[in-house]
C-alpha cells in the first residue's frame, strides 16, 4: 500500500528549499553530514513495521489510512471527526473517503454527540476492534522480537525508544499526543466507554 500521491506527471529537478531552514549544526551529525544512517533505518523501519497489516488491509480492500482511522478509533473511542482530522493530518474528503467505506462496511460506528446532535462521535464496532487489534498485535510482535532480540543488557529499550519517538514529534505537539496516548492506556477507559 503506497503512501504517496503524485501530483505532477513530471517530477521537478529543480531541489526545493526548506520552508524553515535549520543552521547546519542542527540538521547534520557531528562531521557535518546528514544522520544518514538514522534517516535510513527510519524508511527500512516503516516499511517493514506496515508491512504486516498491509498483507491483512490488501486482502479487505484497505488501506493505511483505513488502518490509521481504525487504530485511533479503537484506542479512542468517541473520538470526534475533528480529533480525527486533527491526529491524521489529512484532508477532510481524504478522511470521508475513507470513513464512509469503514463505516459501509460495518467497522466503524458513527453517532451524535450527546449534548450537540451536530457532533460525529466515531467507535469501532466488534468487527472493526477485532481487525484493530489484529494488526496492532502483527506490529506488537515486530517490536517484541526487537526488544527480546536486545536481550538483558538492554532493560531499558522499550522506554529509551518511547523517549526517541516521542522526540521526534514536534515539541509543540508532543505534550498532546503523550496524553492522548496515555488516555488510550487507561484501564479504566473501557469501564467507563461501555457504560
Amino acid at each position: 500500500m503506497a503512501d504517496i500521491s503524485i501530483t505532477s506527471a513530471r517530477p521537478s529537478r529543480v531541489a526545493a528549499k526548506p520552508a524553515n531552514p535549520q543552521p547546519a549544526a542542527a540538521t547534520a551529525g557531528a562531521a557535518g553530514e546528514p544522520y544518514w544512517d538514522i534517516i535510513e533505518l527510519l524508511f527500512f523501519a516503516y516499511r517493514d513495521f506496515v508491512s504486516d497489516p498491509d498483507e491483512v488491509l490488501v486482502r479487505l480492500r484497505f488501506g493505511r489510512a483505513h488502518h490509521r482511522v481504525l487504530h485511533f478509533v479503537n484506542r479512542n473511542p468517541g473520538m470526534k471527526v475533528a480529533d480525527l482530522l486533527d491526529v491524521l493530518k489529512i484532508t477532510k474528503q481524504s478522511l470521508g473517503r475513507v470513513l464512509k467505506q469503514l463505516i459501509d462496511e460495518g467497522y466503524v460506528v458513527q453517532k451524535e454527540g450527546a449534548n450537540d446532535r451536530r457532533q460525529r462521535l466515531l467507535y469501532v464496532s466488534p468487527a472493526g476492534e477485532a481487525l484493530a487489534m489484529q494488526l496492532a498485535g502483527l506490529q506488537t510482535a515486530r517490536i517484541a522480537r526487537v526488544l527480546e532480540a536486545l536481550g538483558p543488557d538492554a532493560p531499558d529499550a522499550r522506554e529509551g525508544a518511547r523517549r526517541f519517538l516521542a522526540g521526534m514529534i514536534d515539541p509543540q505537539e508532543r505534550d498532546r499526543v503523550l496524553r492522548m496516548i496515555a488516555r488510550g492506556n487507561d484501564p479504566r477507559r473501557s469501564a467507563r466507554d461501555s457504560s
